[in-house]
């Protein structure tokens, strides 16, 4: 994996050397429009190539804005640096510290999260879609963030009733007023086979693993018409380092990545995760255990025939993540594989995860879903 790994970061916080770049004007003009997956470029950390998208997509796209808590002067993580002073305060400017208030304010310009951005086309009769926002947040665990600041909360914004299916409900319950088809069943069922291959309607969260990733991604999600919540590790932002394109590409929303293959077992994540399961894979090859790790990027709509695929080899599957087991979004890949793999599963799908509890400053090891308890569970499920 291009992105250092968790403990190799770790390892650098504690020594205090984290690197510090800042993106060049030249370099936000320099983009070539179109391309897909980028060229070669120069190491920079993760929050330096969010720093670059952000340059290119305001650069590109005069009707696009950043604003938010500290954005105008860099932002707490230093992401949005250089913006204001490039782009003027009309485009990139600091709001109150309320969250409500930020996401309030992006009626007009886009909407409001789930009440709003979410059913926009639902309410217009697909007429209008949410003018391409993007909520940019750090998420995850950082080494001293305690209960309010290592939260990883990409479930409850995966889980919000009509995110998806505004189109396909407004179809199914209001045909006569739509299209004039009265009450038949028949064309009801007809309605919702037909709004099930157009629907457009999505809602999208997406965590990137390393800087390439998040460039890539950040400017795929900007560019979309639907509704993103981009979630950016924190552990990564200084001190995961890889080369990036300088340029103007896009990485495609929806698709995962196999990014280590293998044979006895199948491995997923997002995020700074990936690098703890990358770690685990190394070890249990010493053991013999050939493992293929999947990086999902995108929870929803997340890659379901990738993973699928994936299973139908291996025949066992684990999920990891930071975030609580109970409820988590490993829950719902767990659930989907099942019953898509049913008769080829040699094991039960594994998950490990956070715990059932708040996030804990003094006991954040305890907490953490270890590169140990992912090997303990790999051995178990390669065994069973």
């Amino acid at each position: 994996m291009a992105a250092k790994s968790l403990r190799e970061i770790r390892r650098a916080a504690a020594a205090g050397i984290g690197r510090r770049r800042c993106f060049s004007g030249d370099a936000a003009a320099g983009v070539a429009e179109g391309k897909v997956g980028g060229g070669a470029g120069k190491e920079v950390n993760l929050f330096t190539a969010i720093n670059q998208a952000l340059h290119i997509a305001l650069d590109t796209d005069p009707r696009s804005y950043v604003f938010g808590e500290d954005v105008g002067f860099g932002g707490v993580f230093r992401c949005t640096t250089g913006l204001a002073d490039r782009f003027g305060r009309n485009r990139v400017f600091n709001t109150p510290l309320c969250e409500q208030g930020i996401a309030g304010f992006a009626v007009g310009l886009a909407a409001m999260i789930v009440n709003e951005a979410a059913k926009f086309r639902y309410r217009s009769g697909n007429e209008f879609n949410c003018g391409g926002l993007t909520i940019r947040s750090p998420y995850g665990a950082v080494g001293h963030g305690g209960h309010y600041h290592s939260q990883s909360p990409e479930a409850f914004f995966c889980h919000v009733p009509g995110l998806k299916c505004g189109l396909l409900l407004d179809l199914i319950s209001g045909p006569t007023s739509l299209f004039g088809l009265g009450g038949s069943n028949g064309l009801h069922r007809s309605l919702w086979l037909f709004s099930c291959e157009l629907m457009k309607d999505k809602f999208q969260v997406v965590i990137p693993r390393s800087p390439r990733e998040a460039k890539g991604l950040l400017l795929a999600s900007i560019r979309d018409p639907n509704p993103v919540v981009f979630f950016e590790p924190k552990w990564l932002y200084r001190l995961a380092a890889e080369e990036v394109p300088e340029e103007d590409y896009m990485l495609p929303l929806s698709e995962a990545e196999v990014i280590r293959k293998g044979s006895d077992i199948t491995l997923i994540g997002w995020g700074a995760q990936l690098a703890v399961l990358e770690e685990a894979c190394e070890d249990a090859a010493k053991d013999g255990i050939s493992c293929e790790l999947i990086d999902l990027r995108t929870l929803i709509p997340w890659d379901k025939e990738t993973v699928e695929a994936s299973v139908s080899k291996t025949g066992k599957l684990l999920v990891s993540h930071e975030a609580p087991i109970t409820g988590g979004f490993g829950a719902e890949i767990a659930a989907s594989i099942t019953e898509r793999c049913f008769q080829r599963l040699e094991a039960p799908v594994a998950r490990v995860c956070g715990l059932d509890t708040p996030f804990p400053l003094v006991y954040e090891t305890f907490y953490m879903p270890t590169k140990n308890k992912v090997l303990d569970a790999i051995k178990a499920t390669v065994n069973y």
